[in-house]
């Protein structure tokens, strides 16, 4: 029955991520992501299907009694994207990986575990788990069998969570230089500058805003953009060319802008620091650097940038590379457990409807088959049977349960 289980995915192991995007579900004009998987679903005859997306994997696990090889995987696909190239298809075993049975809830425990993520130790692919099936399951499109396995998958994660430390140590850049802020003492009513506002400033706002910091001035070139992130610090925006009148000081400065030369020299920095005295904190995220070299030389800073932050990120992803072989060992004995949990569901369905029969079989004796007997009888004397044939009733359906549990264990 295992056997049922099968996937198709293609992850950042086989291919370029940007070519991930054209394994993505394709939808027509005026067709949602849900219509076009309940036509696949139709189309292959898939039992159960759940769908995940994220930026570093595309995954279809389904169930079905189809033989999962190149040629079906290649249609499959196809329907998905009818713009795959011919040379995409005749490649699919490169570049997709199929796989079934046991082999395909073994990778799934790793994707829910991390160990088979871009960044080992993510926690945030469980989330992703968890948000596809529940949309696949409210899309109608998902049964008991992939319930099971989800869930399973789900609790063996938390076991690699909570009994290894592969999720321990920054790996994300910016992460860790928010930490390396944090460490630095720079406390949540400091006054913190902000000088640009793509992405990057637009993740180090999202770790600002979980520990609170709202003194917050952000500069950049685009003013709307220098407006939203501020926005959501409750913060000032400004354009940049207002940043040499800056006058109020400064406790940390980040800075982070498409400039392929120094935009804070020693002449600016001295300007922002409006006469103030003491160490600061100065975040350089930039390729190449924004924050002229002579500052760190010229005054008193903590110059955190962005060349020794990954240099930390590798040691902390060697760290957590370290963890992956227990944390395999933890997930192979969760997978060891699924079939006879396979096997007690399939039970429990197969004996659900036991209860109502029994009590079926209990009315039909009294109301039909003994009725004119039953009628004989005195009150007390009813009632005893009655009693008898609840007994009865109870221990006919708690036998069974009993002895199909027993022979699962052994």
């Amino acid at each position: 029955m295992l056997e049922k289980y099968k996937i198709i995915t293609v992850t950042h192991k086989r291919i370029n991520l940007k070519e991930i995007a054209q394994f993505v579900v394709q939808t027509g004009k005026g067709e949602s992501v849900r219509d076009r998987l309940a036509e696949l679903k139709e189309q292959f005859g898939l039992e159960e299907l759940m769908y995940l997306s994220t930026c570093n994997r595309v995954m279809y696990f389904f169930t079905s009694d189809n033989t999962l090889d190149e040629s079906f995987a290649a249609r499959f696909l196809m329907a998905v994207n009818p713009h795959l190239s011919n040379n995409t298809l005749n490649h699919i075993e490169e570049m997709a990986l199929l796989l079934e049975g046991m082999d395909a809830l073994s990778h799934l425990y790793a994707v829910a575990g991390s160990i088979d993520s871009l960044v080992v130790g993510e926690h945030q692919i469980l989330g992703q788990i968890r948000e596809a099936y529940e949309r696949s399951l409210e899309w109608g499109l998902t049964g008991d069998n992939i319930r099971v396995a989800v869930q399973n998958a789900i609790l063996a994660a938390k076991g690699v969570y909570s009994n290894t430390r592969i999720g321990d140590k920054p790996v994300s850049i910016v992460s860790l230089a928010v930490q390396q802020m944090l460490r630095a003492h720079v406390h949540k009513d400091d006054r913190v500058l902000i000088v640009g506002a793509g992405q990057t400033n637009q993740l180090v706002g999202k770790f600002l805003l979980k520990h609170e910091f709202s003194n917050v001035r952000v500069f950049n070139r685009t003013l709307l953009k220098a407006q939203e992130l501020a926005s959501n610090l409750q913060g000032t925006a400004f354009p940049l060319d207002r940043l040499p009148e800056h006058q109020g000081g400064f406790d940390c400065l980040i800075v982070c802008t498409g400039a392929t030369e120094p935009i804070v020299d020693a002449s600016l920095y001295a300007k922002l620091l409006n006469g103030e005295s003491g160490r600061k904190v100065v975040i350089d995220l930039s390729i190449p650097h924004n924050v002229a070299p002579e500052i760190s030389e010229q005054f008193d800073v903590q110059y955190i940038e962005i060349e020794g932050l990954r240099i930390l990120a590798k040691e902390n992803l060697a760290f957590r590379e370290q963890e992956v072989t227990r944390a395999q060992h933890l997930l192979d004995n969760y997978l060891q457990e699924f079939p006879t949990l396979y096997k007690q569901r399939q039970l429990e369905i197969a004996l659900r409807g036991l209860p109502t029969e029994i009590k079926a079989v209990k009315s039909k004796v009294l109301n039909d088959v003994f009725r004119k007997e039953v009628d004989t009888l005195d009150d007390n004397t009813r009632d005893l049977v009655e009693r008898m044939l609840a007994y009865m009733e109870k221990k006919c359906i708690g036998i069974p349960m009993k002895a199909a549990r027993e022979a699962l264990i052994r």
